[in-house]
């Protein structure tokens, strides 16, 4: 079984075929399978109603997710779900005596199956699939498999600084992560080593170029601009600029040994929207040192994940 979060497995045809019929959920109970499907209510007792195509799906308050019967997690859990789509196994079948069948699920067992075969084992280095579950001014919590949480703090998103998780993600949004530690199964992980080393972006500017930015942060001595999510530099202060703002960006000079870009913002672009989809330089399934910085820099600017 590949664990991944809520929201990969629901259209993909092995999950259609389980949960369109009958005889597809009893199958699905015989063999353990974790299936999806849309949750559309939750009761005043906070049970979930999962919209089945041939059934009447039930989550009950305690199989709602892992930690809830022993009061470990809060019924928001529970409530949230509405309208989204969950995980569960399929754990009784039963038919009325007209014959209208309801299938009794548990999304705990799902969450509880993930954790066993999949989290508890991850180790620091490891490269994981996540989404976006909602956004905090700390960080970003994310799912990295059925329903299952973990934060990446807002300093470990990028090297450039952003003032709000939301500058870089969206809620519902696929990403990538490094897992930094597991502790009893409490997962941390970081982002900003999967968007390359200062040379990896710097290859994509050159001297004499006048590209696209936004603005950071504006400071007594300058202005510093993004020009990719692990790459900014400092622009000369001008007037009507705020965090935030798209400019347009002349590359006055590239420092390597200082690690630094000298730039002058040509112009304004306040609707400027910027490209939210990642390019990941880092694509294998673990990573035991990230170094940020060149050669030829007298700093060091590295994660270390064998000590971590």
């Amino acid at each position: 079984m590949n664990y991944k979060p809520e929201g990969c497995l629901y259209r993909t045809a092995e999950n259609q075929k389980y949960i369109s019929t009958p005889e597809g959920l009893a199958e699905a109970m015989e063999k353990g399978v974790i299936l999806e499907a849309r949750a559309c209510v939750c009761t005043g007792e906070h049970d979930l109603i999962i919209d089945l195509p041939c059934a009447k799906g039930i989550i009950k308050r305690e199989e709602g997710a892992v930690g809830i019967a022993e009061g470990k997690t809060r019924d928001i859990a529970i409530i949230s779900r509405v309208n989204k789509t969950v995980c569960f196994k399929v754990m009784k079948l039963s038919s009325d005596g007209d014959g209208r069948l309801t299938a009794y699920l548990s999304r705990r067992a799902a969450q509880e199956e993930c954790a066993g075969n999949y989290i508890n084992i991850l180790s620091a280095g490891d490269v994981i699939d996540a989404r976006i579950t909602h956004l905090e001014q700390f960080g970003a919590f994310v799912d990295i498999g059925c329903g299952l949480p973990s934060l990446i703090p807002i300093d470990a998103i990028s090297v450039s600084r952003i003032s709000h998780p939301s500058d870089r993600f969206t809620t519902g949004q696929f990403i990538k992560a490094v897992v930094t530690s597991n502790e009893n199964s409490r997962i941390c992980l970081t982002h900003k080593e999967l968007l390359g080393t200062w040379e990896e972006n710097i290859s994509l500017f050159h001297t004499g170029e006048t590209v696209s930015g936004i603005v950071r942060s504006v400071e007594d001595y300058g202005v510093f601009v993004e020009l990719a999510p692990n790459l900014a530099g400092l622009a000369e202060l001008k007037e009507d600029v705020h965090a935030g703002l798209g400019v347009s960006v002349y590359i006055k000079a590239i420092i390597p040994e200082k690690m630094k870009i000298k730039l002058i913002i040509v112009d304004t672009c306040p609707d400027f929207e910027p490209n939210r989809e990642f390019e990941y330089y880092f694509t294998e399934n673990h990573m035991d040192r990230w170094i940020y910085t060149p050669e030829s820099s007298d700093k060091l600017i590295e994660t270390n994940f064998v000590n971590s």
